[in-house]
């Protein structure tokens, strides 16, 4: 979804807006006399952890300790 504001209303209503699109995931369009200049949109937000990996719960299986240093598969470290 796309809002559009002027350069004047961004200006007078900066964090207000900010605040919106982080919470709304949409995009600005700054307009300059009407014109487009500007695209703002959020960084896509991070899933967390649980999100991303839940489905893996109980399912890997580690044969080793993962904080085990590995030098021995190098010939220089």
């Amino acid at each position: 979804m796309q809002r559009t504001v002027s350069k004047s209303h961004l200006k007078a209503n900066m964090l207000k807006i900010f605040r919106e699109l982080e919470a709304s995931n949409e995009t600005l369009i700054v307009t300059d006399n009407n014109t487009p200049v500007l695209i703002i949109k959020p960084i896509k937000q991070s899933e967390s952890v649980e999100a991303l990996f839940g489905g893996l719960q109980g399912q890997v299986v580690y044969y080793e300790d993962l904080d085990t240093p590995t030098l021995d598969e190098w010939e220089t470290a």
